[in-house]
């Protein structure tokens, strides 16, 4: 089995540190990983995106042309990767960040106000945390006991910037995700 996402936004928003996370989560689990991130020069509000390819056997390229799974934190990034996502693939978009529809019909797609729920629970800068939660909670890519460890061995500079990071990270996904419907039969009741 191999999974292919993108994580697309601006700059600053934690795009790529999201795409790390789940790249190494995947390296933990035992799998083979590819993470190529893609950005330009400004620090914050330019363009950045990653591509993330986790397998069960060697992955030839980390090019990826039709992911299988798209997290889209912002509104350009909307526009550009719509198109790209593969038929009956998985489009989880920041509805905070987002004033549009989604205008394919055969894709899984499930808008999450991120900014709020990263706010309700008391810290904005998360919002790139609750798009990883609802990304694996929708899409199979690592077996749960590995989705709920994710964060038990992300690299973060400071041990209290670690310790913070885990804290959140279970609160996000184990708080706001398990009633979250799973598969598009529960998300169109």
């Amino acid at each position: 089995m191999q999974s292919e996402v993108i994580f697309a936004g601006f700059g600053g928003q934690g795009v790529l540190f999201s795409g790390q996370i789940l790249a190494f989560a995947g390296m933990d689990s035992g799998k083979e990983v590819a993470w190529m991130p893609s950005y330009g020069p400004e620090m914050r509000g330019g363009t950045a995106n990653c591509t993330v390819v986790i397998a069960d056997e060697e992955i030839g390229s980390p090019y990826v042309r039709n992911p299988q799974a798209a997290v889209i934190m912002n509104l350009p990034s909307l526009d550009k990767y719509e198109s790209q996502i593969a038929s009956g693939g998985a489009l989880i978009v920041n509805a905070s960040m987002v004033n549009r529809e989604v205008q394919r019909t055969d894709l899984d797609v499930v808008m999450i106000p991120a900014q709020e729920i990263a706010e309700s629970i008391g810290n904005r800068r998360l919002m790139n945390i609750v798009m990883l939660g609802a990304l694996l909670q929708i899409k199979a890519i690592l077996p749960l006991d590995e989705r709920i460890n994710v964060c038990d061995t992300c690299p973060i500079p400071r041990k209290t910037s670690n310790r913070c990071f885990r804290w959140w990270a279970r609160r996000i996904w184990t708080h706001c995700f398990p009633a979250f419907p799973t598969t598009a039969a529960e998300r169109s009741r």
